[in-house]
This record gives C-alpha cells, sequence and structure tokens, in this order.
C-alpha cells in the first residue's frame, strides 16, 4: 500500500477503469486534478486497488475506492478503507461519508462491517440509474 500522488494518476484511471463500468471509469486528467488539490488523498494497493477521499474541516468524504476484479474478495477494499478512515482522523475529520450504488451489495456489507451507517438516498444517481444510497461514519472518538 502507497499513498498516491498525481504521478499515479495514469495507474489510477487504468484501475479504475478495470474496477468500473466504461461510462462511470475517471480518466487520467480528473484523477490528476482531484490530487493536486491538497484536501484530497489517495492509497492505491499493488495488487489492485485505490481509494481517493477529501478532508475538509471536521468532515472527510471518499470519493471512489475500488478493486479490480481479480483483486476482489482478499480483503483489499477493507485495507483501503481502514486507510482512509485512518487518513481522515489524523486530519481531524470527526465524520466520514461516501456513497454507494443500492445495487452494490458486497460493498455495502463491507461499509456497514466497517461501523458505517445509510443515512439517505439518491434515486436514478448513476448512469444506469441505480440509486446511490449514502452512508457515514463517526470516527471522532474511534481510536486506532
Amino acid at each position: 500500500m502507497f499513498a498516491a500522488t498525481r504521478a499515479h494518476a495514469a495507474l489510477m484511471a487504468a484501475l479504475h477503469r478495470e474496477a468500473f463500468a466504461a461510462e462511470a471509469a475517471w480518466d487520467e486528467e480528473s484523477f490528476a486534478t482531484l490530487l493536486a488539490n491538497p484536501v484530497n488523498f489517495a492509497f492505491i494497493h499493488e495488487t489492485g486497488g485505490l481509494v481517493l477521499a477529501q478532508a475538509v474541516l471536521d468532515q472527510a468524504e471518499i470519493l471512489t475506492i475500488c478493486t479490480i476484479p481479480a483483486a476482489r474478495r482478499q480483503g483489499i477494499a477493507s485495507l483501503l478503507l481502514d486507510y482512509a478512515i485512518t487518513e481522515s482522523k489524523r486530519r481531524l475529520s470527526e465524520v466520514l461519508f461516501l456513497e454507494v450504488a443500492a445495487d452494490n451489495s458486497p460493498a455495502q456489507a463491507l461499509y456497514l462491517a466497517h461501523g458505517f451507517k445509510q443515512t439517505g438516498k439518491r434515486t436514478n444517481y448513476y448512469p444506469n440509474g441505480a440509486d446511490a444510497l449514502l452512508y457515514s461514519l463517526s470516527i471522532k472518538d474511534r481510536l486506532f
């Protein structure tokens, strides 16, 4: 696992393309732009996964998290999520937000296992018409 910089934007875009449907994948320029902003941070797992998040004041949000198909069901997403939670806490965030497609039950199970609670829903949010479920995790008093 290593911290990503703008120099890793092409790698991140390639991982994102492999993990998501073409219409949902982010391009290299998107990752480079996001990583140029110091409120954003990212980690890459060598086996094939990434997490990109931002922390502003007392709130953090996971912007994207993914593993490539060949790397799924190996605990990589859980490690990436742990890194994002820890870095959010280090940056003095008190709550961490994310959204997930309502039809992505493996991801929902992961977030629930990490203590996230569903807090809302965005209807027809994704290009395929799937709803987005909103989750949050209080990390203010969390010990690491």
